[in-house]
């Protein structure tokens, strides 16, 4: 008994330890973000937030973001407009289909990013189209870093909204597949869609590397933009490096709202 009682204690213990530690960084670069100087002192000598108003009215910041997030909304929208009807093909007409499409979606994080950077430029460098240095190449690729998150969260819907009993009823009320795919399948799957959305989408925020390799300045994202400045000062940095997190604990906690509407 004596165990029992205090088992919970020493696991909340050893979990808000974990979390204290993971806490501990951010909350110090939060600090020095608004700090105006910190040298050989515990604490700073001065709170300011001239770093974030600085960020925020530079130019060059807003056009990163503003391409992250094109970058990010185009390569989602392909997501959802060749996904999701293949999934639905793939759930109702050929069910035994979903094991090789567990296979296939792991391939983007079987072959390393550089790997696949490297292929795509030997690919596409003599190609007639110039897609190399352009948005349209990250947007392909974007695709394939996504696919695996939105197979997934919009598969495991479909298993729990007994796709072929809605089907035939809507049938039996005389409406097309697409009709019903449309007016009765798609609104069962909207939580779950926007939740894959989100997370895709603070994932692709955070991409480096087919960025860089692929397009590099001549399109500067967020992520580019963050290791262009990295020479610049330490409080500049973690002032981005803040406002980034920040967007992405936004879209996280969303998708966690949504990922619990939709199990409940």
């Amino acid at each position: 008994m004596q165990k029992a009682n205090h088992s919970p204690l020493s696991h909340k213990f050893i979990v808000y330890g974990i979390v204290g530690i993971m806490i501990l960084p951010i909350l110090a670069t939060l600090l020095y973000s608004v700090s105006s100087s910190w040298g050989a002192t515990i604490l700073p000598r001065g709170l300011t937030f001239d770093w974030y108003i600085k960020l925020l009215t530079d130019e060059r910041f807003i056009a990163a973001f503003g391409r992250s997030l094109v970058l990010g909304i185009s390569a989602l929208v392909l997501s959802v407009v060749l996904i999701l009807p293949t999934i639905f093909v793939v759930f109702y007409y050929y069910p035994k289909l979903d094991k090789v499409m567990n296979i296939l979606i792991l391939l983007p994080f079987a072959v390393p990013p550089v790997v696949s950077s490297v292929g795509l430029l030997q690919l596409y460098s003599d190609s007639a189209i110039p897609l190399v240095g352009t948005p349209w190449i990250l947007i392909g690729t974007y695709f394939t870093i996504a696919l695996p998150f939105m197979y997934r969260a919009i598969s495991n819907n479909f298993s729990a909204i007994h796709l072929h009993d809605l089907m035939d009823a809507a049938h039996l009320l005389g409406a097309s597949t697409f009709k019903a795919f449309l007016l009765v399948i798609l609104p069962n799957l909207k939580k779950g869609l926007l939740a894959s959305l989100f997370i895709s989408f603070s994932f692709l925020l955070g991409e480096f590397v087919f960025a860089n390799i692929l397009v590099g300045t001549r399109y500067e994202t967020m992520q580019i933009y963050l290791y262009n400045m990295r020479q610049t000062s330490g409080h500049f940095t973690s002032a981005l490096v803040m406002t980034y997190f920040l967007f992405i604990f936004v879209l996280t906690w969303l998708a966690s709202r949504f990922s619990q509407g939709t199990s409940s």
